[in-house]
């Protein structure tokens, strides 16, 4: 009976004992986890909403866990004042000027802090440094934007269905594009205007680039005009030549344009001297008595004239005056002969 007692006391003892083991390794376990025994530094951020973050949630850098939330504080402003223990070794590594921002261990995990950024080779974070943040978006959030996305792309996909249904129906530009063959005929001769334009501007090219390189040749006009000051100058006095000539033509056809003005002026006063009855012209062509009488008067004249004719040859044979005719003759012949010597000789 004895025996019994003692081996139940041993047995018990085990067990208290194993227990005590066992309670020992979870404490150290958990404290390892939450960095209960190890050296921390303190650092703080501000948020306007945490969004269901707790105090024992995990804060990470570049994908390493380095640290916990000590605290959730609310604050008065309403602002929520989050308390980091970040581990003393790792506390070197992450820049002053990091930003922190609420984090999820996965789509719908625990919330969590995430440090990024910062100036790389910078001076290391501090205890009591406040880390800046940005704007948390929560999974709310999150779906009301894709809900806004989806009616959006709804939106477009009925846009362009009704578009489609236009171009297939054949309304619009391009659906008479697509389905209209004259306007395809119209685009195909725009486009051959087009190719035939492009053929005769390199063509225009061709010849402006033949024309450089002639201008370029120095035993051509273009290059003497262009550099041989003395063509230029040459050419500059022909210019000033033909402006005197024009110049002079221009007085000329003035004093010709003058002459005929005179001319024109005198042709006038002349027509009108013959219509005008008063005149001596006029009275001949327009009165018929004076024409007549004129016409009487020259008959007058040339009958009195052939009657003279025969009274002077007459006189010529009178007796009285024979001598004297006679005498005449013989000197105009004497002066004849001696002008036909003088030619003769000569």
């Amino acid at each position: 009976m004895k025996v019994s007692s003692n081996q139940r006391a041993v047995i018990l003892g085990i067990f208290i004992f194993l227990g005590i083991v066992i309670l020992v390794m979870t404490i150290l376990t958990l404290g390892s986890q939450k960095n209960t025994f190890a050296s921390s530094v303190v650092v703080k951020s501000f948020f306007g909403n945490v969004n269901g973050l707790q105090k024992g949630n995990n804060v990470w850098f570049s994908g390493v866990k380095v640290g916990i939330i000590k605290a959730v504080i609310l604050r008065e402003n309403g602002g929520v004042e989050v308390d980091i223990n970040i581990n003393e070794g790792s506390v070197q590594y992450i820049p002053k000027d990091s930003k922190a921002r609420l984090s999820t261990d996965g789509l719908i995990g625990n919330k969590i802090i995430e440090i990024y950024g910062g100036t790389q080779g910078g001076p290391p974070l501090q205890a009591g440094d406040v880390l800046a943040n940005d704007k948390y978006l929560s999974s709310d959030e999150m779906m009301s934007t894709l809900s806004k996305n989806n009616d959006n792309l709804l939106a477009i996909t009925n846009d362009f269905k009704l578009v489609s249904s236009k171009i297939a129906s054949g309304q619009g530009s391009i659906g008479k594009l697509l389905t209209d063959d004259a306007m395809y005929n119209e685009l195909t001769a725009t486009a051959g205007l087009l190719k035939r334009a492009t053929e005769n501007l390199e063509r225009v090219s061709s010849n402006v680039s033949a024309f450089a390189t002639k201008l370029n040749n120095s035993d051509g006009l273009a290059n003497q005009l262009v550099t041989d000051t003395m063509v230029f100058s040459q050419l500059r006095n022909t210019v000033a030549s033909l402006k005197n000539v024009a110049a002079t033509s221009d007085t000329v056809i003035n004093n010709l344009r003058t002459t005929t003005e005179n001319l024109n002026s005198g042709v006038k006063n002349l027509n009108e001297g013959l219509s005008n009855k008063n005149t001596p012209l006029g009275l001949l062509l327009h009165d018929e008595n004076a024409a007549s009488n004129l016409k009487t008067t020259l008959k007058n004249l040339q009958s009195g004239s052939q009657k003279l004719d025969e009274n002077l040859e007459a006189l010529q044979h009178n007796f009285l005056l024979r001598g004297y005719f006679k005498k005449k003759a013989r000197q105009e012949k004497d002066q004849g002969k001696i002008i036909f010597d003088t030619v003769v000789s000569q």
